[in-house]
């Protein structure tokens, strides 16, 4: 019988492993996932709606609550960047409560020509200066109840700001052996992004593991 779990392949003499799985047997997750690569030259970013109210069905990527959500999310987003030097989109990477927090990728294409690319500071405070200044619509409708209200995303942003470690697990769920992927969050470095456990070594609230 074939010895090999998690999707390996046995070739005769040992288990082939898929990505991101270890062991002789595939039996482990591997320690760290770098993603780096795979996110490309982008800016992390959190912002807070305010005139949205959470649902634990906008956890799920697949859902309709969630692709409603991140389509007028991305609409507003647009106009407020389009007049940003090499901006290439956004991809929502996730939702969360409070009143919906978006954590996003702010996607950036690299200069035409052989002008320098700016620093990924100065991106972020562009980035930064048009959300925080950006002039909500004039579309509000005044509710029986006398509250303001209505109206698109934009219209009920909270400050935004970079998210350099970006904590929301569901970030590696994506590049995670299915078996594993419970077990990673996104640990942010001074040179990019990996997926790490708590037994990864060398991580703040690493434990020490045996055997996996």
């Amino acid at each position: 019988a074939d010895p090999c779990q998690n999707g390996g392949r046995w070739t005769g003499t040992g288990c082939l492993c898929p990505p991101n799985v270890d062991g002789d047997l595939c039996q482990f997750g591997a320690a760290t996932i770098n993603i780096t690569a795979e996110l490309g030259r982008s800016v992390m970013m959190s912002a807070r709606v305010t005139n949205r109210k959470f649902s634990e069905e906008m956890r799920d990527p697949s859902s309709g609550a969630f692709r409603g959500f991140v389509e007028e999310f991305r609409r507003t987003v647009d106009g407020i960047y389009r007049n940003i030097s090499g901006y290439g989109g956004i991809r929502v990477l996730s939702l969360a409560r409070g009143s919906v927090v978006v954590h996003y990728q702010v996607l950036l294409r690299p200069p035409a020509g052989d002008n320098p690319h700016p620093s990924l500071d100065h991106r972020v405070l562009e980035l930064l200066k048009a959300t925080n200044t950006a002039a909500p619509p004039q579309n509000c409708t005044r509710s029986p109840g006398g509250k303001v209200g209505g109206g698109g995303v934009g219209e009920g942003w909270a400050r935004t700001r970079p998210s350099g470690g970006l904590s929301s697990p569901e970030l590696c769920q994506k590049y995670a052996p299915a078996n594993f992927k419970r077990f990673y969050h996104p640990y942010g470095t001074g040179k990019g992004l990996l997926c790490v456990t708590n037994c990864t070594l060398n991580v703040p609230g690493s434990i020490g593991c045996a055997g996996g």
